[in-house]
């Protein structure tokens, strides 16, 4: 989710959901201890419960950005041990790490020394050759015996040479099964499944066998199925939110961030696919471009545009047409 789940499209997902946990997109550390700390970590306190995934294999540097993360009220820190890129490799960290259990274990030990939140994993079934059900599970032993207690677990394994990211998170196959038999050979540890899951009939089918679903793609092309999560996953007598509300929600804070000088296609574009699945969803898509390019001017402006077009779309849906439905799967 690098260049996906920043502050802005977080602060969208919380109008749709208040129980799901969220994530930053992987921070290495280089970025936190040497760049601009206060921009790349700030975040609302609406986004809670929220994650800081970090990438990076020298404990001492985790460990200070754990506490970091602490200070500002981050509710946990996740390391990432699953991205297959290039540029990620030569720092020596992502799911090359797989590699060394031993290390990963470190990084985690010296992070719960630092801190008192949470400190998770987020794996790969395996990594190049390393991809037995066994090698998975001699890494969650090892790892676990510094006092990790919950692993998300991407159910396909990585390819480091041969295959792009975007390639890693589509061509091996998926192998939730072995997640499944991960929870049922390990039940006092917490496992989370991700990798190919679009919608909450998937979450819940994979909720009999597991502690808890990632969702990754899906949360940016379908956002709108998060609507109906509280209720469903988390038992919440809430009401789901409804689309317009949404849109007008988010539409209030995007307008106050081009106020405070946010470039437009950063925060507008997390409208992009909310109407995904609706009645002129495509009229939405290209309305919102189009805003993004040259937003107006003035206040209420962009709530005011928004509102046309949201119009629009009750035009175009016609007199059947229930504004707060949920999208088709």
């Amino acid at each position: 989710m690098v260049d996906r789940s920043d502050r802005h499209f977080r602060r969208m997902i919380r109008a749709l959901t208040r129980e799901t946990l969220v994530y930053t997109p992987m921070i290495t550390t280089h970025a936190i201890l040497r760049g601009d700390r206060e921009r790349i970590l700030a975040f609302d306190p609406v986004e809670h419960p929220l994650s800081l995934q970090l990438g990076g294999d020298d404990p001492r540097d985790l460990a200070r950005c754990a506490q970091i993360a602490e200070a500002l009220g981050y509710d946990e820190v996740n390391l990432n041990v699953g991205c297959p890129s290039s540029r990620v490799q030569g720092g020596n960290f992502g799911a090359i790490l797989m590699r060394d259990p031993p290390r990963v274990a470190a990084c985690v030990a010296a992070m719960r020394e630092a801190v008192s939140i949470e400190v998770t994993v987020k794996h790969r079934i395996g990594v190049d050759e390393i991809d037995r059900y066994e090698d998975m599970l001699e890494f969650v032993d090892t790892v676990a015996q510094s006092g990790a207690r919950r692993f998300t677990v991407h159910a396909r394994k990585a390819w480091l040479s041969g295959l792009s990211p975007k390639q890693n998170r589509n061509v091996p196959p998926l192998r939730h099964a072995e997640v499944h038999r991960l929870k049922r050979e390990r039940p006092e540890l917490w496992i989370e499944t991700n990798g190919g899951i679009t919608d909450l009939d998937a979450v819940e089918t994979q909720l009999e066998s597991v502690d808890a679903v990632m969702i990754g793609r899906a949360a940016w092309d379908t956002p709108m199925i998060f609507a109906a999560a509280d209720r469903r996953i988390f038992a919440s007598a809430a009401p789901d939110p409804e689309f317009e509300w949404v849109v007008r929600e988010y539409a209030s804070y995007a307008a106050r961030e081009l106020a405070a000088g946010t470039r437009p296609v950063g925060v507008l574009r997390n409208f992009l696919n909310l109407a995904h699945g609706r009645p002129g969803a495509r009229r939405f898509k290209r309305g919102i471009s189009a805003l993004a390019q040259r937003p107006p001017e003035g206040a209420g402006a962009l709530e005011t545009a928004i509102d046309a077009l949201l119009a629009e779309l009750r035009e175009l849906a016609g007199s059947g047409c229930t504004p707060g439905a949920l999208a088709p799967p």
